[in-house]
Formats: C-alpha cells, sequence, structure tokens
C-alpha cells in the first residue's frame, strides 16, 4: 500500500449516516415545503425526469382547467391521466365552476397519493388495472397526457382513455403522434399550443374529438 493509499481520509459509519440524512432532506425538503404552503400549487411537487415529468406553466394548466369544467358541465366528472398540474389548477379554487365539479388524478407516481381520495395509482403498461370503484366510461370529459411519446405507450394509454370516458377526449402530447392519435382516438390537432414550465424539444400539442375553441385559439 502507497503512502498516498494510507492518507486518504475514511469516515465513519455514523458520519456516512449523517451525510446520507442529509442528502435525503435536501432533496424532499422543497416538496415538503411547496406542498405546506400551497399543496395544489403547479410545481408543489417537483418534476422527476425519471418519470418523463414536465408540468405545463401555470397559464396552460388554468386553460386547460377552464376547458375540462366547461366541457364536463354542472356536476361532471373530470379524469386527469398523467396530467397533475391541470388537477392541481382544478383544485385550486381559481377556475370558474371548479368547485361544481369532482376531478382525479391518475398518476404512477406516489407522492401524488396526498391528495387521499382523488388520486389513482395508474401504471400505463397496465392500463385497466384500475380500482373497482372506477367504473366504466364514468367520467364525462378525459384529459390525458401520455409520459412518453411512442405508439407502444398512446396505446396503452388510449385503451385507459375508452374505458373512462363517457366520449369526451382531450389529449396533449407530441405534434409527432398527431396521425397515431388520430387513428386510435379519432382527435384532430388543435391549434392552441401549451407551454411548459420548461422548454422541451419536441413541439407539443392539444387534441380533441368535441367541438372547442381550442381548435383554433
Amino acid at each position: 500500500m502507497s503512502d498516498s493509499d494510507d492518507d486518504v481520509p475514511t469516515l465513519s459509519a455514523h458520519t456516512l449516516a449523517a451525510l446520507q440524512e442529509f442528502y435525503h432532506e435536501t432533496r424532499t425538503r422543497p416538496d415538503q415545503d411547496r406542498m405546506e404552503s400551497d399543496p395544489f400549487a403547479v410545481g408543489a411537487v417537483e418534476e422527476d425526469w425519471r418519470m418523463s415529468q414536465f408540468w405545463y406553466s401555470d397559464e396552460t394548466a388554468a386553460l386547460l382547467a377552464e376547458e375540462v369544467v366547461r366541457e364536463a358541465g354542472e356536476g361532471g366528472r373530470i379524469a386527469c391521466v398523467s396530467a397533475p398540474s391541470v388537477y392541481q389548477k382544478l383544485k385550486q379554487g381559481v377556475v370558474d365552476g371548479s368547485d361544481r365539479v369532482s376531478a382525479f388524478v391518475l398518476e404512477y407516481d406516489r407522492r401524488f397519493a396526498t391528495y387521499a381520495d382523488d388520486f389513482i395509482f395508474y401504471d400505463y403498461n397496465e392500463p385497466l388495472s384500475l380500482p373497482p370503484s372506477v367504473a366504466p366510461q364514468s367520467f364525462d370529459i378525459v384529459l390525458a397526457d401520455p409520459p412518453y411519446l411512442s405508439e407502444e405507450c398512446l396505446s396503452k394509454v388510449a385503451k385507459t382513455i375508452k374505458y373512462l370516458s363517457k366520449g369526451k377526449v382531450l389529449l396533449c402530447t407530441g405534434a409527432i403522434m398527431e396521425n397515431v392519435a388520430k387513428e386510435l382516438l379519432d382527435v384532430k390537432m388543435c391549434s392552441f399550443l401549451p407551454k411548459h414550465n420548461r422548454n422541451l424539444s419536441n413541439e407539443f400539442r392539444c387534441f380533441i374529438n368535441y367541438p372547442s375553441s381550442l381548435l383554433w385559439s
């Protein structure tokens, strides 16, 4: 063993444990602080790129929330599939009529379980693996944002959408998915351009299967 090896400092097990605890706290404290200040603020739960999470801008989340409230109607039910920022905007109480609808968030990320009964665990790889309480065609509108830009992912999410929706679909995904989306869900691309808090490399669009001002806005 060389002299340099002898001089390398080592950390005790206690010190290592303390460092790991500090690292964990610095990773989790921002989410906890934001959740405590406003649990429904867009970004209250930090994006995790490992799960392909990219939150909408506050303006886009508000506009999409207004759209689904309008289309669901009074007493309507809204499913936000992999679109937690729209769900959060609906629950903030800043969108007119949001207090007269029911909204649920279907998410793989269990951090959103903090929303209690509004949270439904969802894995797009098992598109129909939903709780018995989630009845078929029980939502007046389904807003979905598949986590990945692939035909395989969209095909599976489309199965979930068809199971949940009474008819109306608002799909948010990359423009490159237009033909696949049309084939699977008979949706049209809107003129409206959704924006995210972070700039995405792929052009992002909304698609719907009902008449709306989003088509030409």
